[in-house]
């Protein structure tokens, strides 16, 4: 069996993010263009977007631009437009959840299904391969078991969210933000309601929990389960986050890196599918970057403790407890070391975040220039570490491919390759035989070990002469920056190609009928159901029948004038925040 190559797909806020994603590790970025990326805050040139994929190109690294909002139908023509545009740029394929797109005379791009089109089931992900996708992104909600039985079902590579932020509700499903402010999540402008706190309700109008964050959950973490998703069937591992700043997708796409690589050193029918390995001068670490604590959610089943009820924002890592305090001053119990301007937050007596300032640190005593609230006994999180903050800030990457290099002479001077690649560069020289073999035979190893601040990174040096000649630093120079050159064309040349490729209309086969079948709701309809949830608000407050025996009365959900009933599928264990029409 042929192993099997496998990416990490990092999100690109912009140009700046998505080359720190391949420096830091990324097989593959994902970028929001010009328009429909759902994500109307991170749009992104078509010049942007050719330069990252000249950079991707260095290290045979893919770039997927999302094309994944509906649609309405005087924007297609745009959409259409945008999809060459986004080809000719040298994009690798696009993602999209508007299955109308395919009766449009798009590009020869790979498609992928993106995870808004509820991608669930066995039956769901068969439509999609029928209608000739490329990858599909799958549910955030399926399991293990889940996964391997779309596997065995079907054949088209498999897309898996990993890490970063999780939506409450079926991704394109959610119509709530849409129904409160006319703010679309399906068009890329979602308001996140779903962080705000809601009362829970009973059908008495009885308050049952005040002012808490029900629809909440904690962030994805499924690092632990990277080779089980392997073995599953996934080739692709996605990090959730087109709004992150650089800072957070240097670091988790390093974490990610460092995992995968380590199974792929155990497990050799797996590899990684771009080149170049990296080194970082930073601790890599998740608990470091945002987060509301963590959940694997979903993989292994049902599972107490995934929302994060108290606070949508972050709480970082743990470090320890007060052990004594005052009303500015505290000594922690930790074994981390604590910084001047490190941020600090804990839960109050009230379960309420609050948040503080190292201002003066001292071992592991902190004062602070105002009260800071907390008690002996305090679980204190550090969710901004000043240190750590600079040292990821100035890492630009180090990402460097191995190469094994061969001189060898031809009849009008010598030839530098690249024995993986083949790629080759000769020179006419003269050619001098050396007094002083051994001293020659050093100089070049020495000059052609040198590659500076390039990306290559010489691991084998061949010297495969007739006879030592002595060959000048200049020589040795310019043979290896002829050699750089080729290098770094190659898929520059491709991507050049691109532009004098026609696409015939209509290359996907689509059977009559069936885009309309599976497609999604169009962009301004809004159903009775806002929200279906895997998640659980009974199971979550202790109240599932399944596990109390106890029948349950209507719930509702209440933030200032907006009031929601809550629906329980209990046979399918699912959760519905519907309209109280």
């Amino acid at each position: 069996m042929n192993p099997t190559p496998i990416k990490l797909l990092s999100p690109a806020k912009n140009l700046e993010v998505g080359i720190a994603a391949i420096n830091h590790g990324a097989d593959a970025v994902y970028i929001g263009g010009p328009a429909f990326g759902a994500r109307e805050k991170a749009g992104n040139s078509i010049k942007d977007i050719e330069q990252l994929c000249r950079h991707a190109s260095l290290f045979d690294a893919k770039v997927y631009v999302t094309l994944n909002t509906l649609l309405y139908e005087n924007e297609k023509e745009e959409a259409r437009r945008l999809a060459w545009d986004c080809w000719n740029a040298g994009v690798d394929a696009l993602i999209i959840q508007d299955l109308s797109l395919l009766e449009l005379d798009l590009p020869p791009v790979p498609l992928h299904a993106s995870t808004q089109c509820d991608n669930l089931t066995v039956e769901r992900v068969q439509e999609l391969e029928r209608l000739g996708f490329e990858q599909v992104v799958l549910g955030r909600e399926l399991s293990i078991d889940q996964i391997k039985e779309i596997r065995r079902q079907t054949t088209v590579p498999l897309e898996f969210f990993v890490h970063g932020s999780l939506c409450v509700s079926h991704s394109g499903q959610c119509y709530l933000s849409q129904h409160i402010g006319n703010r679309s999540a399906n068009r890329g402008a979602c308001a996140q309601p779903c962080r705000l706190p809601w009362d829970l309700l009973d059908a008495d109008g009885k308050v049952l929990i005040k002012g808490r964050h029900p629809l909440c959950l904690k962030d994805m973490n499924n690092s632990a389960n990277l080779e089980e998703l392997l073995d599953a069937g996934i080739t692709c591992f996605k990090i959730e986050g087109r709004l992150k700043d650089a800072d957070y997708v240097k670091n988790i796409t390093a974490f990610y890196r460092q995992r995968l690589d380590a199974i792929f050193e155990r497990r050799p029918e797996y590899f990684q599918a771009s080149q170049g390995h990296c080194t970082y001068n930073f601790e890599v670490n998740p608990e470091k970057s945002f987060n509301r604590g963590f959940t694997d959610y979903f993989i292994h089943g049902r599972q107490p403790n995934i929302g994060s009820p108290f606070t949508p924002k972050s709480m970082g890592e743990y470090i320890g407890e007060v052990k004594w305090c005052n009303s500015v001053q505290m000594e922690l119990l930790t074994d981390k070391i604590l910084h001047n301007g490190d941020g600090l937050c804990f839960l109050n007596q009230d379960e309420e975040l609050i948040g503080i300032r190292a201002d003066v640190v001292n071992g592991n005593k902190v004062s602070c220039n105002r009260p800071h609230g907390a008690q002996r006994g305090s679980k204190i999180y550090r969710n901004y570490d000043i240190e750590w903050q600079r040292q990821v800030e100035a890492s630009t990457g180090n990402r460097k491919i191995d190469i094994e290099l061969v001189l060898s002479e031809t009849d009008e001077g010598f030839e530098l390759t690249e024995k993986r690649s083949t790629s080759c560069f000769q020179l006419p020289t003269n050619k001098i035989v050396a007094t002083n073999p051994e001293k020659a035979l050093e100089n070049i190893q020495k000059k052609l070990s040198q590659w500076g601040d390039t990306i290559y990174n010489p691991i084998c040096i061949n010297i495969a002469l007739s006879q030592p000649y002595l060959i000048p630093a200049s020589v040795l120079g310019e043979m290896k920056r002829g050699l750089l050159a080729v290098l770094t064309s190659c898929g520059r040349t491709n991507l050049s190609l691109r532009h004098i490729v026609v696409s015939p209309a209509g290359r996907y086969a689509v059977p009559q009928g069936l885009v309309r079948e599976v497609r999604n709701l169009v962009p301004d309809e809004i159903p009775n159901h806002l929200m279906t949830c895997h998640h659980c608000i009974r199971y979550a407050n202790g109240m599932c029948p399944k596990i109390t025996g106890k029948p349950v009365d209507s719930l509702f959900i209440r933030n200032g004038e907006n009031t929601f009933r809550l629906e329980f599928d209990c046979k399918n264990c699912l959760m519905y925040v519907c309209t109280l029409d």
